[in-house]
């Protein structure tokens, strides 16, 4: 399995879809993604229903990045939030996700409760209490290629040019790439582009803050990660929300029968022949 220091040294940037349960993370794998994102603000919205607003912590993190690994044999970037506590938190996080079978994190600068980039009302820590938990992430490590994301939510609160300088200062630090959340326009993007000198994250997030660009231009803009953390979340919801309303007004599920996998590929999905054939060979040890 390549790991995603070796991706990055490709001229394409690494376009990254997000991912919230196993099933998500085989698809993504199935269509020829190279890695995926364990999203925070997906892993709330399906294990509690509830918004990215402080309300998942380490426990269902982590839970849920294992059942997520173990389905894919492609890199998973979990979504760490602040670390769920000081820096002693952020290094007990980074081992039991690295053990877990992550690839990396995305550590970020937010007060808790923290809550979605693009949301209103956060609030940042002091830059050297940040330094300290991302110090922490990089002591925990087993292996050097498990890849640290350093992001900064100044922006909102500090504005740009104080976001670029964390972004500058947890570089020097040692994060393997910077992530300056939720810029407003094409012109704050291009100069966060040539003002910080790492492997630079983009966050595409449909309706957010961050106007939606064509992975060749950021790239052009210095971007070499292209995240797209909740498309899968929200085809899912629009796609559950119209044929359950469907299904209400006319009784029968008929009119989507061609919008739906049908038994036998989501059997495919789930690789229901590789246990069938595990079943027989055990059958025949019986005998």
């Amino acid at each position: 399995m390549k790991n995603l220091k070796s991706m990055l040294k490709s001229k394409k940037p690494l376009v990254i879809p997000g991912v919230y349960d196993a099933l998500g993370a085989k698809i993504a794998q199935k269509v020829g993604f190279n890695a995926m994102f364990q999203t925070g603000y997906g892993t709330s919205a399906a294990l509690f229903g509830m918004p990215d607003y402080g309300f998942i912590g380490a426990a269902e993190t982590v839970d849920n990045a294992r059942r997520i690994c173990r389905a894919v044999s492609v890199p998973v970037i979990v979504d760490s939030d602040t670390g769920y506590g000081n820096a002693l938190s952020v290094w007990k996080l980074v081992k039991e996700l690295e053990s877990a079978g992550a690839s990396g994190i995305f550590l970020e600068d937010q007060k808790w409760p923290k809550r979605c980039g693009h949301m209103q009302g956060k609030d940042v820590v002091s830059q050297e209490e940040y330094t300290e938990k991302l110090s922490a992430a990089m002591d925990a490590r087993e292996s050097k290629d498990f890849f640290i994301v350093a992001r900064t939510d100044a922006r909102a609160t500090k504005g740009l040019d104080e976001a670029i300088q964390r972004g500058k200062q947890n570089k020097k630090t040692g994060a393997d790439a910077v992530f300056v959340e939720a810029p407003r326009s094409i012109e704050e993007m291009k100069k966060i582009g040539k003002e910080i000198n790492a492997p630079l994250v983009a966050n595409m997030i449909e309706g957010g803050a961050t106007p939606l660009s064509s992975a060749e231009t950021l790239s052009k803009m210095g971007f070499n990660i292209i995240l797209y953390p909740l498309s899968v979340l929200y085809a899912n919801a629009f796609a559950t929300m119209n044929i359950l309303q469907e299904l209400k007004n006319a009784g029968n599920t008929s009119k989507y029968k061609q919008k739906v996998v049908n038994f036998d590929q989501f059997n495919d999905l789930v690789e229901l022949s590789k246990f069938r054939k595990m079943e027989k060979r055990y059958e025949k040890l019986k005998k």
